[in-house]
């Protein structure tokens, strides 16, 4: 890594019905983010959080739309857009810390402006490819990879006035375990490259790893990696609000980011749905602050 990692914070709880996950910026800067990256002999500049509509809990979990708390994801994702833009302008590698998943309409919307056919790893529990019609809960941390390649609710579509911000097929996703039946019909309509559990227990992580970065390393100039905690199983990782059992081991899942930190291919990242309200002593921020380690390089020799 010869780019400043910049350390964006976005303290949002707005995209499901879960009050914590607000606090996980915090909660992985407290288990020592910056001195892990810093420790690895990589610059780093934490810029702190963005600033979130207030909580107002008489009016959390508004419905507008169909959505929940679509007005303030809307003014999360483009303050988002424009800082995480900013941040690859000046030539940094943006580290976006949650908040809920559906912080990633954002990010990546602003990192996707750089890019021709920006790729993106989506390491998850879940698709995330609802829309509003076919969610079952109008959570909008379950939609924004949809969003994000053209689908849904126009006003986040459209985030930084351009769509789509990917195409399904750069995407690849990978853990899955928990998909909805309209998620399910769309990754078989659009050929989206998946590997559910049963497909990395079958293959092997390392497999897995090899096969991604083999399938977008010639089609993309650039790829993102959006980390969700729940793709970890809650045995490993309890402190995450969309808890699904069976999932990707600790163990392998330092093995597949050692194998992208080989790869030198990964030009930014989200990390989310860090919850210390429902954790157990900062375990599962601790756990992430970890696996960041071994995404840029560390090593016990």
């Amino acid at each position: 890594m010869d780019k400043l990692v910049e350390i964006i914070g976005v303290p949002s709880t707005y995209g499901q019905k879960k009050l914590g996950v607000d606090f996980g910026p915090d909660a992985i800067r407290y288990a020592g983010i910056v001195e892990r990256i810093q420790n690895i002999g990589i610059d780093v500049k934490d810029s702190g959080n963005i600033n979130v509509p207030a909580m107002r809990l008489e009016k959390f979990n508004s419905v507008q739309k169909g959505l929940r708390n679509l007005d303030e994801i809307v003014e999360v994702s483009n303050q988002l857009s424009e800082t995480v833009s900013q941040s690859v302008d000046d030539g940094n590698f943006p580290l976006v810390l949650g908040g809920d998943h559906s912080i990633a309409i954002g990010s990546i919307s602003g990192i996707s402006k750089h890019y021709e056919n920006l790729g993106i790893i989506w390491y998850d529990a879940h698709g995330d490819l609802n829309i509003p019609e076919e969610s079952p809960s109008g959570n909008i941390h379950g939609m924004p990879l949809r969003v994000l390649a053209g689908d849904g609710d126009s006003r986040l579509v459209n985030i930084s006035n351009f769509a789509p911000k990917v195409k399904p097929e750069n995407i690849v996703l990978i853990g899955m375990r928990d998909l909805d039946k309209g998620e399910r019909q769309y990754i078989k309509e659009n050929n989206v490259k998946t590997y559910t559990m049963a497909d990395i227990d079958k293959l092997g992580i390392k497999q897995v790893m090899e096969e991604t970065l083999d399938y977008l390393k010639s089609k993309t100039d650039g790829i993102h990696l959006s980390l969700d905690v729940d793709a970890l199983d809650p045995a490993e990782t309890p402190g995450t609000g969309t808890r699904v059992l069976g999932g990707l081991t600790y163990r392998e899942s330092h093995f597949a980011l050692e194998l992208l930190h080989k790869s030198n291919l990964i030009t930014s990242m989200d990390l989310v749905e860090v919850n210390p309200l429902i954790d157990m002593n900062n375990h599962t921020a601790e756990q992430a602050v970890s696996l960041v380690g071994s995404f840029f390089g560390e090593t016990l020799l």
